[in-house]
């Protein structure tokens, strides 16, 4: 899967948006802010990659376990699903 093209991501002021550019901004009206690993998440979905994958990605990066890793990589790619901002 991978974050549909269209979004560029900012930082601005210390903190990371993403904003739609072009087409998207009709089919988006907003943007998004994340937090730090929420910028890694959609660093690593600017790819296509698997869940799986992005979970190695995240335990090589942060000292943290696969099934935490796992548990939120989730919840960051249901939220990109629920904005449509995702394609698989």
């Amino acid at each position: 899967m991978k974050i549909k093209s269209g979004f560029a991501k900012r930082e601005i002021a210390g903190s990371n948006i993403v904003v739609p550019v072009g087409s998207a901004s009709s089919e988006f009206n907003g943007m998004i802010t994340l937090n730090e690993s929420g910028s890694f998440f959609w660093d690593c979905f600017c790819n296509d990659i698997t869940i799986d994958e992005a979970v190695k990605m995240v335990t090589d990066e942060y000292e943290i376990d696969d099934a935490t890793a796992r548990r939120d990589i989730e919840k960051f790619v249901n939220m990109l699903k629920e904005h449509n901002l995702i394609s698989e």
